[in-house]
């Protein structure tokens, strides 16, 4: 299992920034996945999470209205849609998925959100 997120940068507070991971060694399509983010000092904590076949997906009260999660099972790729982000959204976002009982995470990529 390899998940390998891209698409961080720095933008200016009230921007956007799309983040994509992308899985491969398993069967991407049966698993939901999750995007997580840890800012300097603080914990990883969940963001948002969507379902095997995409019908389903929740989101941490902070990102409500502003981030939308989704998936291209035939892309093997989830994404992380962020608008109208603020300073407080600066972290490293990580994709994560459980298989077979075992937590995967991918390397993470940085966001940064500063004028």
């Amino acid at each position: 299992v390899h998940l390998v997120e891209s698409g961080g940068g720095l933008v200016q507070p009230g921007g956007s920034l799309r983040l994509s991971c992308t899985a491969v060694g398993f069967t991407f399509s049966n698993y939901p996945m999750r995007w997580y983010r840890q800012a300097p000092g603080k914990e990883r904590d969940l963001v948002a999470s969507i379902s095997s076949r995409g019908g389903n997906s929740n989101y941490v009260d902070s990102v409500k209205g502003r981030f939308t999660i989704s998936r291209d099972n035939v892309k093997n790729t989830v994404y992380l849609e962020m608008n109208s982000l603020k300073p407080e959204d600066t972290a490293v976002y990580y994709c994560h998925t459980i298989v077979n009982m075992r937590d995967y995470w991918g390397q993470g990529t940085q966001v940064t959100v500063s004028s």
